[in-house]
C-alpha cells in the first residue's frame, strides 16, 4: 500500500498539483466503499507523504472537530509545516460520520455542540499558530498555555469546509483562510452569503481563497475539462480539489499535467494563502 500510495504522490507532485487531501475518516465512507474497506489515518498519511515530496502542499478535508483536541490538532499542524518547510494546511469542519465515533469510542456531540466547539477550535489554534500562550478559557476546552514551540514556518492557512449559510460560512469570514463547497452547489449564491459575512465582521473577501471539491472522472477530454474547471473560475473559484477514481492510472497524470498547463493562465491572481 506504500508503495502505490507514494507512486501516486510522486505522480501528482510531477504533474504540478497544488496540493493532496486525504479526507480525514476513520472508516470508509458509504459512497466510497463499505466501512471495513481500507481507510489510512489521515494526520499519519500527510506526515508521511511531506516527507517524500517538495513542493506538493498537504491537508485534511477535513478534520472532525470532535476527533482530536485543539492543542494537540495545533501540534500537529505545525509540526507538518516546520518538518515540510511551510506547506501544511489545516482543513477543519464540524464532523459528521457518527459510526466511525461510536466504533472507535470517540464522543460524537449534537452537531450545535459541534460547532460550539468548532468555533472554540478556531479560536485556539489562532493563537497558537501566532505564539500566544496565555491561558484560554471556553465553554469546552480550557488550556492552561497552550505553547507552541517552535511556532509554524508560516502560519498554515486555515481552510473550513462546509456550505451552510448561518454557521459554517459565518465561520469561514470570521476566522478562515479558506473555504471548501461541493462543486454542485449555487456557487454563486454561497460566495455572496460569504460575502455579506465578511462585510459583517469587516473581513476582505478577496483574501479568502475559495475551493470546491468534485469529482474528476474517466472522462479525459482536454477540452471540456478546461471549460469545467475555467467554468468554476468564472464564478469565483480559486482551487479546485478533486476525487480521482482512476488514480491508480499512471496516464491520468499525464492529462492532469496538461490540464494544469491549459488552467495556469485561469483566474484572479493568486490569491496568499496558495503561494
Amino acid at each position: 500500500m506504500g508503495q502505490t500510495l507514494g507512486d501516486i504522490v510522486d505522480r501528482a507532485e510531477a504533474a504540478g498539483i497544488h496540493s493532496f487531501w486525504p479526507m480525514d475518516h476513520f472508516f470508509q465512507i458509504p459512497i466510497a466503499g463499505k466501512p471495513d474497506d481500507p481507510m489510512l489515518e489521515s494526520w499519519a498519511t500527510v506526515a508521511w507523504a511531506a516527507g517524500r515530496t517538495r513542493t506538493l502542499r498537504f491537508g485534511t478535508l477535513v478534520t472532525g472537530v470532535h476527533h482530536r483536541h485543539p492543542g494537540l490538532l495545533a501540534k500537529f499542524a505545525t509540526t507538518l509545516d516546520v518538518l515540510s518547510g511551510g506547506r501544511a494546511w489545516l482543513g477543519i469542519g464540524a464532523g459528521w460520520n457518527e459510526e466511525e465515533s461510536r466504533g472507535l469510542g470517540i464522543p460524537f456531540p449534537p452537531l450545535a455542540e459541534r460547532f460550539e466547539r468548532l468555533e472554540e477550535t478556531l479560536e485556539i489554534v489562532h493563537r497558537m499558530f501566532d505564539g500566544d500562550s496565555t491561558a484560554y478559557v471556553g465553554k469546552h476546552y480550557q488550556l492552561e498555555r497552550p505553547l507552541n514551540v517552535p511556532g509554524p514556518v508560516r502560519r498554515p492557512p486555515i481552510l473550513v469546509g462546509g456550505g451552510g449559510e448561518r454557521k459554517t460560512l459565518r465561520l469561514v469570514a470570521r476566522y478562515a483562510d479558506a473555504c471548501n463547497l461541493f462543486e454542485q452547489m449555487d456557487l454563486r449564491h454561497k460566495f455572496d452569503v460569504l460575502r455579506a459575512h465578511c462585510d459583517t465582521v469587516g473581513r476582505d473577501y478577496d483574501a479568502i481563497v475559495r475551493t470546491t471539491f468534485g469529482l474528476l472522472g474517466e472522462d479525459r477530454d482536454l477540452g471540456r475539462a478546461v471549460e469545467r474547471f475555467a467554468a468554476l473560475a468564472e464564478q469565483g473559484v480559486d482551487l479546485s480539489i478533486v476525487n480521482l477514481p482512476e488514480v491508480h492510472d499512471p496516464a491520468v497524470f499525464d492529462f492532469l499535467a496538461d490540464l494544469v498547463g491549459e488552467l495556469e493562465p485561469i483566474g484572479r491572481p493568486t490569491p496568499a494563502p496558495l503561494r
